[in-house]
């Protein structure tokens, strides 16, 4: 993230990347994403352009596979967190307030686990074997 925002011209790359993902999401919103495909198109979209916004600088295939790595375990842990949240929150002897709070963070791992690690996945895994085999073909 740091390489996103270290020259101006990196910086004004992802504010752009960051206004397009805003525009994607409101969309989305509008369209609507239950059961409705173009919706949910939109708002994956701009779940890649959220990701895309942090990475467009990088430029070596190992980042990309970090990237990858990184989705897979953090898609995992989304899961499991979603789950567990939900469950504390659905415990009758939980308190109101506290059942509030749970159920939110439940859904902000389920969004996580459904909008982000995805993009994040797809982009490390195509990044990786594009950037390794511009490698491969580069002369020395």
């Amino acid at each position: 993230m740091i390489d996103a925002l270290s020259t101006p011209r990196n910086r004004i790359r992802t504010l752009i990347i960051l206004v397009i993902c805003g525009l994607l999401a409101i969309a989305a919103a509008t369209v609507g994403v239950s059961d409705n495909p173009p919706g949910i198109l939109l708002a994956f979209l701009a779940a890649n352009a959220f990701v895309l916004a942090f990475i467009h600088p990088w430029r070596t295939s190992r980042q990309f596979r970090r990237l990858l790595y990184a989705s897979v375990l953090g898609l995992a842990l989304s899961v499991i967190l979603s789950n567990v949240f939900a469950a504390i929150a659905h415990n009758s002897a939980t308190a109101g307030a506290l059942q509030n709070l749970l159920q939110s963070l439940a859904v902000a791992a389920f969004f996580l686990a459904t909008m982000i690690c995805p993009a994040a996945f797809i982009i490390g895994a195509v990044g990786s074997v594009a950037l390794f085999i511009r490698s491969r073909r580069r002369p020395k």
